[in-house]
């Protein structure tokens, strides 16, 4: 990897930078994308416009830092072939890189991201952490809507103790939230680190500084929660279903020994001689 990102050979001292992680949809197709400015191959990194930076994510993510609005668009107009599953919305996370050689790397509180100097292993470490806020964020709001989807058949029956009458709506319910919960578990696992930690050890504190910035352990585990909860949920409501269905099953069974029992009498009564 190289040292340093400018090709310019202008200092970067006291440069502001924006870093975008958009998540463009399920899946991006990495493969064989093959450049002569490649910077990593895992992420995908290499340079894009004058002298900025774009880290490729399988699950989905790009990470354009230090583009022009226009460069962005090129970007990802020669990406749109390898999206899979492209979302019509964009989820966004946007942060502020200043370069300032007079401070350890460090994120205050509602600042931008202080690095003490540019080169690809901060930008990759911090184009992880953007990444997965970025999924997180959406994994977070699709959650939040299959819980919305199936809360009017649990508060059904909660209140009267019985489903809704509309069987066919609850399958679909039961459907989407566990579509939703499928499609979102193992999208992207939090708790691994970037491979470039493996040969910059010393950034590690940066990448801390980002977990706890972002809240990524945090929310992955309240998103796991939500998760299980979802699942027992579509569960509950099926096995409700399932426990109606039995209970009508035995008692059609019940009412067809009832009838054979009749008939057999009936029959017996009718051929009995006359005295």
């Amino acid at each position: 990897m190289t040292d340093t990102i400018s090709s310019t050979g202008i200092p970067m001292q006291n440069q502001r930078l924006t870093a975008r992680a958009l998540l463009l949809g399920d899946r991006l197709d990495v493969a064989g994308l093959e450049r002569s400015d490649v910077l990593s191959a895992t992420p995908l990194a290499f340079r894009a416009g004058q002298d900025g930076f774009v880290a490729l994510f399988r699950y989905g993510v790009a990470v354009l830092v230090g583009l022009t609005p226009l460069e962005e668009d090129e970007v990802i107009r020669g990406l749109r072939q390898r999206i899979q599953g492209e979302f019509s919305r964009h989820e966004e996370e946007t942060a502020i890189i200043e370069i300032s050689p007079d401070r350890d790397d460090q994120i205050p509180p509602g600042g931008p991201i202080y690095l003490k100097k540019l080169s690809t292993e901060r930008l990759i470490v911090i184009a992880d952490a953007l990444s997965k806020s970025a999924t997180l964020a959406r994994d977070e709001r699709e959650a939040t809507a299959a819980f919305e989807l199936v809360e009017p058949s649990v508060q059904h029956v909660a209140a009267n103790g019985r489903r809704p009458s509309d069987r066919r709506k609850i399958l679909k319910q039961v459907g989407q939230a566990l579509l939703v919960r499928q499609r979102m578990s193992g999208r992207v696992a939090v708790e691994d680190k970037p491979d470039v930690l493996w040969d910059r050890p010393d950034l590690e504190r940066l990448y801390a500084r980002l977990e706890d910035e972002y809240e990524l352990k945090e929310r992955a585990a309240a998103l796991h929660r939500k998760l299980e909860v979802l699942g027992d949920t579509a569960q509950a409501l099926t096995d409700i279903i399932d426990t109606e269905r039995s209970l009508r099953l035995e008692l059609i069974i019940v009412l067809l020994i009832l009838f054979e029992i009749f008939i057999t009498f009936y029959q017996m009564y009718a051929g009995a001689p006359a005295h």
